[in-house]
């Protein structure tokens, strides 16, 4: 069929007339339903070797001044034919080449692991370390071995248990990118084959269909009504006309046709590696987590150095302990204070959450975004392909009927005049609203037809009626061609109001399909009509996806504000928002760059972006402008994206998100890939990042917390009581946590129905309160033990030295009784961080419940069995470990009405405050002042560091100006070709084929 489609348009004439076209708002409305009518390239017969171009010359039209590059050249720059290349030769290319992929950096496992270990908290535990094994040699006793050995298998039990899921997340993700890698039809040693597109190399032939994705930058060679969907390129949403000798670009689909063509540029030569080279790969773990990690860690080391520098007072200069006897209380606040597992604990959490968010086909390419996605406040959204189907159809609702026949009639004859087989995207529109496409050919027998073409703008059909054998021809296509064709109800009246409705289309965004029929007189299927009928008017527009408009429902629901982000028009925008319920009050691109228009009631570009629902007509560096300012509002700002051309926008946003179908280089520029299509999975990892948030925030407190709790404890006891703790039993209950809280990763918990943000002050408040309150419970303990008689007399335990002997205070079994009411309390009060309500309403995880109680068993045998006489501790007695346990649950049960007063105080107090702050600031802005970042939000405290995260981005942008062009014209695309073909050919050049024997 597809052979004799040239042969056919040869014989489709001219317009049947040559009246006037229509007026031209009309033209302009189906203009783009053609293909390219540009005349044939301009072939520059040029001297290739005098040409010597650099990247930044790129787009310098000063030293590039050559248009194009005749296909014959480039068979001859790249030593090739179009018999394609041998698999010798190819393997030759791949190796001065590459893959045809952008190369992604490969972590070093060893340095990843080690990793895990350089950071401020795990920089204290080392130095704990180098305390015991050598600072602590002397006054006659050995090195601590026992406790430089905890120490060290404490580092590496956590260092391996964060880099164990790590890796097998980011494993996860690899495979299932490398699951995406796409196939290309390649001629090799003169005969087809198909292999991954990876290993295509420049002198390649290469051969694509439609629905085929162009795999590498080619010039084509042959071309059969071939059109091509350039939209991550340049943004617009209807396919290109292509011809012999014009460029086709990676990334780019086919629409229509087939065609072959030679390979000129792969991987990160081509148009979309380049444009990934706007992105950087700036190291881009630094995020909001690790600036959290860093002021946690800071608390918690501001914390212990107060406390181990009034030691260094208290037992030396007040004390006159010796050098050796104090260290042991020194190792205790290090090792008991540092919450070690943190960053391993989060970054578990992030890695579990990473593979349970890819069970919704959401693929984290940077681990920390999770973080962030949960605290997102504006989701800014490409309209095409993402909120809505990228699938023209057929509007049924407002079909508009001119004669007899009704709406259903009209769609039949309308698919009557319709290719069914190699389709262009309205074709398919119009066939497709039949339900069953089978009925675009039942009933008739196809007599001639005449496909679209650039000169009629119109398809045409000649068919025999089967039921009653009359000859019949219906032709569609622009408004102004069609209602020419029309000489039976071409009335003044008909015309005013195909005009009215035609217009009516237009401002809803909707494009226009005229309709027209009449009938032919005798058998021969050429001879004229009794002249057309206009029939009908068809809309046609690409249509929301089924689960969009409950998609974007949700998304606010959930505290995000969608915005519509597209290159389309203005109209089309504002028609799609009133469908997904977004709003229509969009705004084109332009104002963005001219700012507010006179008289309007905004003062600033910035009071614009926010209270828009959307703009339209936007270029790529309007993206970035948006999400730019945005983030200084103090929002964290989500951006989806689907093309090379959205790279800058996607690095800048604190999450970008490639959506189904993008490129590898909006792949390489996101921090998370979808891999279906539309937007319902953003949403699913709105929910799954919160989830995560919520368990990190849980660890957060409690870290805090216990961190007060221990150095604040064992200082005021050392202080008081000249008690010196075991610093080993402190690695034990270390250790014995870290297990417990490493299932958070996999706890139950609620979302939030806002956006999180780390709120540090709160954070820091509720560990202060219950550190200090379960300081209190061990200290009452030790008083009760040391200073009375009850337990004794009410139970009758003792403690080493029999009954009624005083009790000492470095007593073995006191020890093993503070470690057991320690570790106890302090693993349950995870249970009260993690509820918002009473603990025992909000069910924990079995995983996080099974690692507490197998960690209290665990403490309590080691209470009951464990006669250590390196670390100073000895078994104590059932009774004993009854009365601790009792003591913890009596002391637990109020921690809920901690927590709920701290709500009604210092939190509300906390959250007033920063709500008074935000007004001012904004009361400040409509006075003109400018917006002071928001610091409650990470995203405000982190500034720097978005800073140097797309600082690369800005020096390239000035280097090339590709924030100056980013939608690139035809001319320039023809330039970019040749420049593609001279640097390979120039490689190739210095490469020179080795003679075969």
């Amino acid at each position: 069929m597809s052979s004799e489609e040239p042969k056919v348009e040869k014989e489709a004439g001219p317009p049947a007339d040559s009246t006037p076209p229509p007026e031209e708002k009309k033209k302009r409305e189906y203009k783009e339903f053609g293909h390219d009518e540009n005349d044939g390239p301009t072939h520059a017969h040029v001297d290739m070797s005098q040409i010597e171009l650099k990247a930044e010359d790129l787009y310098d039209k000063e030293k590039v001044d050559l248009e194009t590059v005749a296909v014959e050249d480039v068979f001859t720059l790249l030593q090739c034919n179009d018999q394609g290349l041998s698999d010798e030769e190819a393997q030759r290319r791949y190796e001065i080449f590459g893959p045809n992929k952008l190369e992604s950096e490969e972590q070093n496992a060893f340095l990843q692991f080690l990793s895990f270990m350089w950071n401020p908290l795990s920089w204290v535990m080392e130095a704990a370390a180098i305390v015991a094994i050598a600072l602590s040699n002397g006054n006659g006793q050995p090195p601590d071995w026992q406790d430089f050995v905890g120490i060290v298998v404490l580092l590496l039990v956590n260092s391996s248990l964060g880099f164990y899921e790590e890796r097998s997340a980011g494993n996860a993700v690899k495979a299932l990118m490398d699951s995406l890698a796409p196939k290309a039809k390649v001629k090799r040693n003169g005969s087809w084959s198909e292999i991954e597109s990876a290993n295509l190399v420049p002198g390649d032939m290469i051969s694509f269909k439609i629905g085929d994705i162009v795999p590498a930058d080619c010039r084509l060679t042959e071309a059969i009504n071939v059109s091509i969907d350039q939209a991550a390129l340049t943004g617009e949403s209807l396919p290109v006309g292509k011809k012999e000798g014009d460029q086709c670009f990676s990334g780019s689909t086919c629409k229509q046709g087939e065609a072959e063509g030679v390979v000129i540029a792969t991987g990160p030569n081509t148009f979309f590696g380049r444009a990934a080279s706007l992105v950087g790969q700036d190291d881009d773990s630094t995020g909001h987590l690790q600036r959290i990690l860093a002021l946690i860690g800071s608390f918690c080391l501001v914390v212990i150095g107060i406390f181990v520098l009034a030691e260094i007072l208290v037992l030396y200069a007040g004390f006159r302990w010796s050098y050796r006897r104090g260290l042991n209380n020194i190792l205790v606040l290090l090792i008991g204070g540092i919450p070690i597992a943190m960053p391993t604990v989060l970054s578990v959490t992030l890695a579990v959450g990473a593979q349970q968010l890819a069970k919704h086909k959401a693929i984290v390419t940077r681990i920390t975004a999770i973080e962030e996605l949960a605290g997102v406040t504006i989701l800014c959204s490409d309209k095409t392909g993402t909120l809505t189907t990228n699938k023209l159809t057929i509007d049924r609702s407002t079909i508009k009927t001119y004669g007899p026949f009704s709406a259903d009639d009209v769609i039949l004859l309308a698919a009557y005049a319709s290719r069914t087989e190699n389709q262009d995207a309205i074709d398919a529109s119009v066939v497709g609203a039949l339900g069953d496409t089978s009925k675009a050919r039942a009933g008739i027998k196809l007599l001639d037809f005449k496909p679209f073409n650039p000169v009629d703008k119109r398809t045409e059909i000649t068919y025999r009626e089967e039921a009653t054998g009359k000859l019949k021809r219906v032709t569609k296509g622009m408004t102004g061609i069609i209602i020419e064709l029309c000489r039976r109800n071409k009335t003044e009246e008909v015309e005013e109001r195909l005009e009215t409705d035609v217009e009516e289309f237009a401002a809803r965004g909707l494009r226009a399909l005229a309709v027209a029929f009449e009938e032919v007189e005798g058998d021969d299927p050429e001879a004229e009509g009794n002249g057309f009928e206009l029939i009908g008017l068809l809309s046609i527009f690409d249509p929301p996806r089924d689960d969009t408009k409950q998609t974007i429902d949700d998304a606010m629901a959930l505290g995000v504000k969608v915005k519509m982000v597209t290159g389309d028009q203005l109209a089309i925008a504002k028609e799609t928002g009133r469908r997904l319920g977004l709003g229509d009050h969009m705004y084109p691109a332009k104002v963005l760059k001219e700012g507010p228009p006179p008289g309007s009631k905004y003062r600033s570009l910035d009071d614009i972006i926010m209270d828009a629902d959307g703009f339209a007509g936007v270029f790529p560096e309007h993206k970035f402008e948006i999400v730019k300012r945005l983030q200084g509002l103090g929002h964290l700002c989500a951006m989806t994206g689907d093309g090379a051309n959205d790279a800058p926008a996607l690095s800048r946003a604190n999450v970008g998100i490639a959506v189904e179908g993008a490129t590898d280089a909006a792949r390489g520029a996101a921090d998370i890939v979808l891999t279906e299509p539309g937007l319902s999975t953003i949403v699913h990892a709105i929910r799954g990042s919160r989830v995560i948030f919520q368990r990190m925030r849980n660890y957060a407190i409690y870290a805090c917390a216990v961190t007060i709790r221990i150095v604040v404890c064992f200082a005021v006891l050392a202080f008081s009581y000249k008690f010196e703790f075991p610093s080993f039993m402190v690695l034990i209950i270390a250790l014995l946590n870290d297990g417990t809280i490493l299932t958070l990763s996999v706890d139950r918990v609620l979302p939030s129905n806002s956006p999180d943000s780390w709120d540090l002050a709160e954070i820091f408040a509720y560990a202060i309160a219950y550190g200090l309150y379960l300081t209190v419970s061990t200290i009452i303990l030790v008083v009760v033990i040391r200073e009375t008689n009850f337990f004794p007399n009410r139970f009758g335990v003792s403690l080493s030295d029999g009954p009624g002997a005083p009790v000492r205070i470095d007593d073995p079994q006191l020890h093993m009784i503070i470690y057991l009411q320690v570790a106890i309390i302090s693993q349950a009060l995870i249970f009260v961080t993690r509820s918002h309500g009473f603990f025992f309403m909000e069910r924990p995880s079995f995983a996080l419940m099974g690692a507490f109680c197998v960690a209290q068993l665990v403490s309590s045998i080691i209470a009951a069995y464990a006669n250590w006489g390196f670390t100073s501790i000895q078994a104590i007695s059932g009774g004993w470990i009854g009365i601790v346990w009792v003591w913890d649950i009596v002391w637990f049960i109020p921690l809920d009405w901690i927590k709920f007063g701290m709500k009604r105080t210092i939190i509300r107090y906390l959250r007033e405050r920063h709500e008074r702050q935000m007004a001012a600031e904004i009361a400040a802005a409509a006075d003109g002042v400018p917006l002071t970042r928001t610091q409650s939000r990470a995203a405000s405290i982190n500034q720097s560091l978005y800073s140097n995260r797309t600082s690369f981005i800005r020096r390239t942008v000035r280097r090339i100006g590709f924030g100056q062009r980013v939608r690139v014209k035809p001319e320039e695309l023809q330039r970019f070709s040749s420049i593609s073909a001279a640097q390979t050919g120039a490689t190739l050049a210095r490469h020179p084929s080795r003679p075969t024997a």
